[in-house]
Formats: structure tokens, sequence, C-alpha cells
């Protein structure tokens, strides 16, 4: 059949001139382009855990997906023995009673969460705080959404935590969500009860809504914060906890959010109207998966993590970056040396003369424009290669 070329008025809805397609999404098809002339990209850039979930939580859904009733819709508030197991997880790890019929609400991933929290709580022309650097899917939703987005600094000199007195300074009227992420992607600085307590007073006084999105608490971390922890938190914040990276299931979109019953009914009404409920045999092996134990957690993640951890170190050294050890989750941010012009000129020195993808900062702000990530969600063998193929480069 011959494709022709039509010429029509139609226009793409305005909000799509606000946002650009993802980095990883074009960048993935540069990096696919050179793949297939034979180039071999070894890719340092994405954080999608490389390694299976638990024997029993695979084992789990293949046993339900056998059985003939499986199939049908599910409920969108999550099947009973999920919300429970979601449950038994924030008590287990974190010392958080939740209500599983009430304070919880499962999601098909973290970054639905982010839709759905801001169709629930934000009308258009509403402030929403955004931290600088921070994920961009905060920037890029709310976008389309049509908030006022207010950037707010996190910096080295304060741990990458939140300035209190700079959001003091701010004006405030009309801001309905302030997003945060601890630990913190990119720059993997870890929570502390201390910017928790600080978050909650805050959005009490202010009228504002913290979300605090919480996927790295499990990965090279054995202090398990949750910002639920703090009093009173449960009236002013929502949590979001994903199994992506903590449960070696990014495929399987299965994630949560907790707070205050009241919020959740408000962000079912939403979610009730957009998606339907998850498989039900991959809801029942993600109840299996939360019952993982600590061995579980510290062998399939913290030990494979750190071996990995201590070869992008080196990396970061042969780049001639700096870098804190104190990070944490699945990810290794540093700071570019001073004579480089801009971040993409050692990003694509380095993908283009040594194959090897890494994350250029800016992606997450201008707070990240001289600095690089380093994802570890790649095997040992290959970290040690790109490793090689770097200091042939960079000798």
């Amino acid at each position: 059949m011959e494709n022709k070329l039509y010429n029509t008025n139609i226009q793409p809805a305005n909000r799509l001139s606000l946002v650009n397609e993802y980095y990883f999404s074009t960048k993935g098809k540069e990096v696919a382009r050179m793949n297939a002339e034979g180039k071999d990209i070894i890719s340092l850039a994405i954080g999608s855990p490389d390694m299976p979930p638990s024997e029993e939580t695979i084992k789990t859904l293949c046993e339900e997906a056998k059985k003939p009733n499986a199939h049908g819709y599910q409920p969108t508030t999550g099947i009973p023995e999920l919300r429970q197991a979601m449950a038994n997880f924030y008590k287990k790890w974190y010392g958080v009673e939740l209500d599983a019929s009430s304070e919880i609400q499962p999601l098909i991933g973290s970054k639905e969460g982010i839709l759905h929290v801001t169709l629930a709580f934000v009308n258009p022309g509403d402030k929403v705080l955004v931290p600088n650097p921070g994920y961009p899917t905060y920037t890029s939703l709310n976008k389309i959404l049509g908030s006022q987005i207010i950037n707010y600094d996190l910096c080295p000199e304060n741990q990458w935590q939140p300035d209190f007195d700079a959001l003091e300074k701010m004006d405030l009227n009309g801001v309905k969500i302030m997003w945060t992420n601890y630990p913190n992607m990119p720059t993997g600085a870890n929570a502390q009860r201390s910017t928790y307590e600080k978050l909650v007073d805050f959005a009490l006084r202010h009228n504002i809504i913290i979300v605090n999105d919480n996927p790295y608490s499990f990965i090279l971390n054995k202090e398990h914060l949750s910002i639920l922890q703090i009093p009173n938190a449960k009236r002013c914040c929502i949590e979001f906890n994903s199994m992506s990276k903590s449960h070696n299931m990014p495929g399987w979109r299965v994630g949560m959010l907790a707070t205050n019953a009241e919020f959740v009914k408000w962000i079912l009404k939403v979610k009730s109207n957009i998606d339907s409920g998850t498989f039900r045999p991959m809801q029942l092996a993600a109840a299996t998966a939360y019952a993982n134990d600590a061995s579980w957690h510290e062998q399939a993640n913290i030990k494979v993590y750190a071996e990995r951890r201590a070869l992008a170190e080196e990396i970061m050294k042969t780049l001639g970056c700096t870098y804190d050890t104190e990070q944490v989750g699945m990810f290794l941010w540093g700071k570019i040396p001073a004579h480089y012009n801009d971040v993409e000129q050692l990003t694509e020195k380095v993908l283009h003369e040594a194959r090897v993808f890494i994350t250029p900062g800016f992606i997450f702000g201008s707070n990240g424009s001289r600095y690089i990530r380093i994802s570890l969600c790649a095997k040992k063998e290959k970290i040690a290669e790109a490793l090689e193929r770097i200091k042939q480069v960079f000798k």
C-alpha cells in the first residue's frame, strides 16, 4: 500500500508544547541506532533492576495464573490480600501502623501515582513545589496538567535537603503540594528524620500536602525511614512506595501510596475513572514479595549493589569526578571537573568514544547541570568492562 502524507489542519493539544519527549526515550533511540551499527553500547543510565524477584514471588504468580477464575477484572482498590501485605510491610520495616482497608491505595507504579495525586488535589494554575534537582516526571506531569511549578533548591552544602529558611521566604499562597523524594534520586542523599519532622511542621503551618516518594530505602541502605513515622504526618502527607527497586520488580508495575483515609478516597475517585485493577495473580505475587525477609534484601540487593558500587566509584575517579561516599540507592552521583564547559561535553565523549551511556545531570534540573549519574543496574562484569573502556579513553 502506498504511503501518503496528507495535509490537514489537525494540531496536537497545546499542552504538548509545554513538554519534550522523555530524555531516556529520545536518547534511547540514538543508543539503539549505535547498537544496530555494531557499537555495543554499555548502558549505565537507567535505573531498571536487572535481577529477578524472590523465587516465592515468581512461584506464586505462575501458580495463581493457572487458575481458571483468576483472569477477570479486579477492583481498583486492590485485593484485600495485597493491601494487608502492604500494611504489614509498613509495620515491619518502618514501624508505621496503617489501616489496610482505608489508608492504602495500590498503584500501577509511583509514576502513575504522581498523575492521580495531582488530579485529585491541584487545580490548573495552582502552585506545586518541585525539587531542583529532582525526578523529571514531577515537572513534566504538572506542566501537562496546568500546575504552576515553583522550584526549590537542593544543594550539596545542605546535604541535598530542603532549605527551610528559603522555603519560608517564598510566596506560598496557592501552593497545594510539595514533592519530596528521600532517599533522594538523583543525588543519593539519605532520608533524615529531622528533615521529615521539619516537612510535617512546614506542611501543617502552611496547609500544604507533602508527597514523599520513597522507593530507595532498601538499596544500599539499612536504615528504613518513612515520613509517616512522624506524629501527625498522616494529616498532611502522602507517601509513595514502589516494588520496582526494593523487590526487583520494575516491569511488574506495582506500587502503593499511604495516607489518611479521606485523601485515599479522593485519589480513588480519580484513579477509578482512569484504570482498572491489576491482574489478580500479580497482586497475590506482590503480596508474597512483601513478605521477603531481611536475608533476601541483604543477598539480593545490598550485597550485589555494593560490589557494583565499588566499580562505579572507580569510573567516577577515572573521569575526574568527585562524589559523596555516603550516598545510598542504586545510582552514583558525581560532580564533573571544572575544565568541562558543560556536562554533555563529558557524557557525549564517554558515549561516542568509550561506548558507555551515562546520564547527564541537567535532565534533573539546573542544579544538576555539573553532575553525572551512573546506574548500578548492570551486571558487575558489564560495569567492569565499562570501566576498562573509559580508562582507555581517559588515560
